[in-house]
């Protein structure tokens, strides 16, 4: 598994840098689920984020980019009818389904697939809304991210970034800190 510190090498420091576990174990209980920790790892150090231009992560203690928001609104919307038959499986956060946890900035869905057993991994899905493929990725979302930091083709129909940086959406700490992004 990729580490936060294989991330920041990449990305540059983080400065988000969220410690209190409370918002993540009323998400968890909310949902009935409990978040990989390199997923919740890498949402702490970077907060709501624009990495790259190319994909937004959210966090749960935020109030504006919050993620138990973004995941509640996401599978209301991958449930309608017209939605449900993109996907190739639901979405949710039983065992097997498909946990809706970042967005692309050009129409991507990122997914986790919850674990179908108790020892099964944790998968990376991505669905593009213009083609409708899909794609499953047997790795972890640090191993995901990594990879598609080092430019690798893992994010269906957008191509790998450019140059690696990254934009806080925290709006209140860029007020606070004068800055907008870090490279």
């Amino acid at each position: 598994m990729a580490t936060l510190e294989e991330i920041k090498a990449l990305l540059g420091e983080p400065r988000f840098l969220w410690s209190d576990p409370e918002p993540w174990h009323l998400l968890e209980q909310e949902l009935g689920v409990t978040f990989p920790t390199d997923f919740r790892a890498i949402t702490d150090a970077y907060g709501p984020v624009l990495i790259s231009d190319k994909l937004y992560l959210d966090h749960p203690g935020h109030p504006t980019r919050n993620l138990g928001r973004s995941i509640k609104e996401e599978i209301e919307y991958w449930l309608e009818d017209e939605e449900k038959e993109i996907l190739p499986g639901k979405a949710g956060t039983r065992p097997g389904e498909l946990l809706p946890i970042a967005t692309g900035a050009t129409a991507e869905y990122i997914f986790l697939r919850v674990p179908p057993g108790p020892s099964a991994p944790w998968a990376v899905g991505i669905q593009e809304l213009h083609s409708f493929e899909f794609e499953l990725y047997a790795m972890t979302f640090s191993d995901w991210l990594l990879a598609f930091l080092k430019g690798k083709d893992v994010m269906v129909g957008a191509s790998p970034p450019d140059r690696l940086f990254y934009e806080s959406l925290d709006w209140g700490a860029r007020a606070r800190k004068g800055t907008n992004h870090t490279e």
